[in-house]
């Protein structure tokens, strides 16, 4: 169940309208870095997950926090088309800057929504919900979640630097602030669950014997012309504390050269084939 406040979670104000800036703004509602994919995260998230509930009930707060910076933005889209040409006639007006502001905006916003927000990015296209992230695995979620907000981050500063208008540079800081705050909460989800030593590899309940561990802590290298890039990944103790880091350069390939031999009558394949 969900409770809804007429008022928004932060102020929006728009000091100039910006049709080009209302498209921009759509890439953090409906883009793959945007609010939409991360409420919807979080969301199922929480409904997949096992263990204690306090995990459950973090996650359902923040994809609720999430259809709230989804509902300010839609806002703040609108307030930006304010103004904003709506026929052909007021497009061939002598203002050139009416004629720059129509060329840039996106024109479902006068045909599809009349100059409200829409589910879609910033060019248009709807967000289809492929990006959604959620294992059932608490580790490879938050993960996954900090992530996202990095994306977001790096999204609503790229904003930020786009805009002249103290409103929407306002409301960005904001964003970019609570972005802030959810990277470090996920984060400190994998700390308190004994921190990347305890829950790497991911999952850490898969049986040893699974899986092939002479494989599981070299860098493979296969740069012909260089050698490996050294790094904390090529040697030390692995983040796991299990094993030491190594590299193999140019290693020879282990398997069989794939080939499927000939093709089956009635298969569809040309006789050449079989």
């Amino acid at each position: 169940m969900f409770h809804h406040s007429s008022k928004l979670q932060y102020e929006v104000r728009v000091d100039k309208p910006n049709p080009v800036f209302a498209k921009m703004l759509q890439q953090a509602i409906g883009g793959v870095e945007g609010e939409i994919r991360v409420a919807m995260q979080y969301f199922f998230q929480a409904m997949g997950a096992r263990g204690d509930d306090k995990y459950r009930d973090l996650l359902i707060a923040t994809a609720t926090e999430e259809l709230s910076h989804i509902e300010f933005l839609g806002h703040a889209v609108a307030l930006n088309l304010e103004g904003a040409p709506l026929s052909m006639q007021e497009e061939a007006a002598k203002d050139p800057v009416v004629n720059a502001i129509l060329g840039g905006m996106n024109p479902r916003h006068i045909l599809s929504s009349g100059l409200s927000a829409m589910p879609v990015n910033s060019n248009g296209v709807p967000f289809d919900m492929s990006h959604i992230y959620a294992t059932g695995n608490i580790g490879a979620d938050m993960l996954a979640n900090a992530t996202a907000e990095a994306g977001g981050r790096v999204l609503a500063s790229r904003l930020y630097n786009m805009t002249d208008d103290g409103g929407m540079k306002d409301m960005l800081s904001f964003l970019i602030a609570r972005d802030t705050m959810h990277q470090q909460q996920w984060l400190a989800v994998i700390e308190e669950l004994g921190g990347l030593e305890k829950s790497l590899p991911i999952p850490n309940s898969t049986p040893e014997d699974h899986e092939a561990t002479e494989h599981s802590y070299y860098f493979l290298n296969t740069l012909l012309d260089k050698e490996a890039p050294k790094g904390r990944w090529t040697e030390g103790p692995s983040l796991d504390g299990k094993a030491e880091f190594s590299v193999r350069e140019k290693p020879e390939p282990q398997g069989q050269e794939p080939s499927l031999g000939k093709a089956r009558k009635g298969s569809g394949a040309q006789k050449e084939q079989m």
